[in-house]
């Protein structure tokens, strides 16, 4: 492990060199007692954008219950549409999508905004690959700090003539897809930056007149149940993937009929609720609970448990295929509540922040480990957390790919902060499960929570209320 990193009075890398301006910080809800409630989550984002690239590039028009609305969606709706996709919101919250013209050329430059959105501006090269033209992606100026060189080599062995109008590997970039049709069958690409690269690539392959192998050159893919889904929701709609080898993915090419789908709810948003139980030794309930999941939020179940809580989960007495998760916070002797330290968690990915702000208000030690690719995330997270621990009094020690907590009894107590997300929505809600022990918290720009998460500070709200959120 490196030195410990300074506390950082200007924003991370991919951040904003200054404050934002927001004119009025969000209060934190603080609370005196344990948290009880039930919390009923918005549709996933993962599975969201991944549907609206299936239903874009179907045969027929398809139909998707419980997708998400928020920043990240509006923002992949958009882009499909750009490329020729049309969209019903019906009354009954069903989205029916129209699918574009799979091989028709563009009638003319297209313009792609990716706002800050990794699924958007990883998955949509490819899809714009199955149309021939020239499509043109760019996105807000944090977008332009995540790096996109492994899809950039990608593309250019699928025949996408690509200009980098920026900086090597970054946005903004310039697709000239005429030639993708006539692509080898092959491409290979080091993953190990963001599993979005592979998804990508599999995601609009069985458009492909001869399908396509995805290999992957580089060492561990991070977050591989990213991968995992992607292949899941090919094969639910009857597409056919193999895995011959570890690390390489065969999508066949075929017909890829119209559909329905339900999304699950977002596991991940799930984190900050569940950490609300932990923190203040309360008990929180999260319904309609996939059994079986390939979210990588389903991993709450085993890491809440290392910080002293307990987690329990009830299947559905009707509907077998989901369930009741529920976590009860660990208390002392004296009733308070006690969160103890973790000791090495790894592997944490886009969870990380949500376990940081259970680490920080931990009574022991508690290390992040294998978490270097959230540097290229909305904002470098493992700086962000670095310095907003420090902003709470906490001196956190900062390694390549790896975060140290002392805990609270070696730290002292957490002193009140006014904490920055740098348009990142997980740093959002990481300062909020702070503010919950830690009165005078305060959170610039809690709005940036819409990209996954609309209405959450009201959720907040209720959940700390005692309403049912």
């Amino acid at each position: 492990m490196t030195e410990p990193t300074p506390p950082r009075p200007s924003a991370p890398s991919g951040a904003p060199s200054s404050t934002p301006s927001v004119p009025d910080p969000w209060p934190a809800p603080t609370t005196a007692g344990p948290v009880v409630g039930t919390v009923r989550l918005p549709g996933s984002k993962s599975l969201t954008n991944r549907l609206l690239v299936l239903a874009a590039i179907a045969d027929g028009p398809s139909e998707l219950r419980g997708a998400l609305d928020s920043r990240d969606t509006r923002l992949m709706r958009a882009a499909l549409t750009a490329l020729g996709a049309r969209f019903e919101d019906g009354d009954d919250g069903v989205l029916l999508v129209h699918p574009l013209p799979v091989g028709e050329p563009l009638a003319g430059e297209v313009h792609v905004d990716c706002g800050l959105a990794g699924t958007v501006m990883r998955f949509l090269p490819a899809v714009a690959a199955l149309r021939p033209g020239r499509v043109v992606l760019d996105g807000d100026p944090g977008a332009r700090e995540r790096p996109m060189g492994p899809l950039v080599d990608g593309l250019r062995q699928l025949g996408v003539g690509v200009t980098e109008a920026g900086e090597p590997g970054r946005l903004p970039l310039v697709l000239d897809t005429t030639a993708a049709a006539a692509a080898p069958e092959e491409v290979a690409v080091d993953a190990a930056g963001s599993s979005q690269f592979l998804s990508g690539l599999l995601l609009s392959a069985v458009r492909r007149p001869s399908g396509l192998t995805v290999r992957h050159t580089g060492s561990r893919v991070p977050s591989p149940e990213h991968v995992s889904m992607t292949v899941a929701v090919l094969r639910e709609r009857g597409v056919r993937v193999d895995i011959p080898a570890a690390g390489v993915w065969r999508v066949h090419p075929g017909p890829l009929a119209g559909f329905t789908a339900v999304v699950e709810p977002d596991l991940s948003n799930a984190g900050p609720f569940l950490a609300a139980a932990v923190v203040t030794g309360g008990t929180v309930t999260v319904p309609d609970w996939p059994t079986g999941t390939t979210q990588l939020g389903d991993r709450w179940r085993c890491i809440l448990p290392a910080f002293g809580a307990d987690v329990a989960f009830e299947v559905g007495s009707e509907d077998r295929s989901q369930g009741a998760l529920t976590v009860t916070g660990g208390v002392g002797e004296d009733g308070a509540p006690r969160v103890t330290g973790a000791g090495e968690v790894p592997d944490t990915a886009e969870l990380a922040p949500t376990v940081a702000a259970l680490a920080l208000l931990a009574e022991g030690p508690t290390r992040l480990t294998g978490i270097a690719h959230l540097r290229g995330h909305e904002t470098d997270r493992l700086a962000a957390l670095a310095a907003e621990a420090a902003r709470f009094g906490v001196e956190v020690k900062e390694g390549a790919d790896e975060l140290g907590f002392p805990g609270l009894d070696a730290s002292g107590p957490l002193r009140p902060a006014l904490a920055e997300t740098y348009h990142d929505h997980r740093m959002a809600t990481f300062a909020a499960v702070i503010g919950l022990r830690v009165p005078g918290t305060r959170v610039h720009d809690v709005a940036t929570t819409a990209k996954t998460m609309p209405g959450f500070p009201a959720l907040w709200a209720a959940l700390v209320g005692g309403e049912e959120a």
